[in-house]
């Protein structure tokens, strides 16, 4: 990402949190602030866990597979049930403010900028 973008992706290691797939996640930043789409597919809502810390954000959602009863999969894609993905995020960001939407497997986040950072206009005054 570049120097201007308010997230870094975070790698952790996998030994210590498990094994999980990171999901696709598109970053846009505007003036207000930045928006997440992270694609989670096959992940419930009562499965899907966020965390926002002062300077971290972590995603983490567990795909419910269900299978009939006496089946079990001869071949999968998806060895591991379960998203993980860390970003730092930058001090101009207001995570007190963030709001988080879940819909057709597709997270969105809104982490606005915090006031010191929001570009404001000046008033000339004529003297």
């Amino acid at each position: 990402m570049t120097e201007k973008t308010n997230v870094a992706e975070q790698r952790s290691d996998s030994a210590s949190n498990g094994a999980a797939l990171l999901p696709p996640v598109d970053v846009i930043e505007d003036s207000g602030g930045i928006t997440l789409f992270a694609d989670m597919p096959g992940v419930p809502r009562d499965k899907l866990k966020l965390e926002l810390e002062t300077d971290s954000l972590t995603i983490e959602g567990d795909m419910a597979l269900n299978l009939p009863q006496d089946m079990e999969p001869g071949y999968a894609e998806v060895k591991v049930p379960r998203y993980r993905r860390t970003f730092t995020l930058s001090r101009d960001l207001d995570g007190e403010k963030t709001s988080a939407e879940f819909k057709n497997g597709v997270l969105k986040l809104r982490i606005p900028k915090a006031a010191h950072a929001q570009p404001r206009k000046i008033e000339i005054s004529v003297a």
